[in-house]
């Protein structure tokens, strides 16, 4: 004898869908999956299933990851054997193409959140900003094995950075004025689905961290 599996009513989950749609225009920040379920009085199986919806549609970035990608001992090593220039050689080889892919398929939401992004507020962190723009980029070309690729190399460049200074300077206001303009044309160019534009856009970008990386010899912090 078939077990009975109780249905989720489609009616049901669109009211599900409406109500975390809202609560994002309303500027909020989602709940963990348990408060999210209380709140919206409504069982975790039929939230998962709303909250899968929202993230095919690209509405709604992907699921954290309950463990890291890559162990400690592990990134170690890669900071071990490469440098921050390679690190932006890889860098200029998939960013281009994930902007691009990105000013194709991102969705609204995903827009939005590439657009905040592409300023950083005076009271916010420069390097949070900065990764949070990219990541946004990357997460809008929906391949999450290049999301998680993405977040490995950004974090193998950072300790690559400590590695070669590790009393590097703040980065001065001016580079990132700069860095926030460069951002912002990447993010229109994937506002108007330009691929080409937004290719070229994340390339110019990137070739401007190579220089400021090669410049600065020394070690200095640069906002990528």
């Amino acid at each position: 004898m078939t077990a009975f599996k109780p249905q989720i009513m489609q009616s049901d989950l669109e009211d599900i869908i409406t109500a975390i749609r809202q609560m994002q225009q309303d500027g909020g920040k989602l709940p963990s999956e348990r408060d999210l379920a209380d709140l919206l009085h409504v069982k975790r199986h039929q939230l998962r299933k709303a909250l899968g919806v929202l993230r095919h549609s690209g509405d709604l970035g992907p699921a954290r990851a309950r463990r890291p990608t890559t162990s400690p001992r592990h990134n170690e090593e890669l900071v071990r054997v490469t440098n921050p220039l390679e690190v932006v050689e890889l860098r200029l080889l998939i960013e281009p193409g994930l902007a691009r892919l990105a000013s194709l398929r991102a969705s609204s939401f995903e827009t939005t959140r590439i657009i905040e992004a592409a300023t950083t507020p005076e009271s916010a962190s420069s390097g949070e900003i900065d990764f949070a723009f990219h990541l946004a980029i990357a997460g809008a070309a929906r391949n999450q094995l290049a999301v998680e690729f993405y977040k490995i190399l950004r974090q193998v460049g950072v300790d690559a950075r400590m590695k070669v200074a590790r009393t590097a300077a703040p980065t001065c206001s001016k580079r990132i004025a700069q860095r926030d303009g460069e951002h912002r044309l990447i993010a229109e160019a994937i506002l108007q689905r330009d691929p080409e534009a937004a290719e070229a856009a994340m390339r110019a970008h990137l070739f401007s961290v190579q220089r400021q990386i090669t410049e600065r010899s020394n070690g200095g912090a640069v906002a990528a």
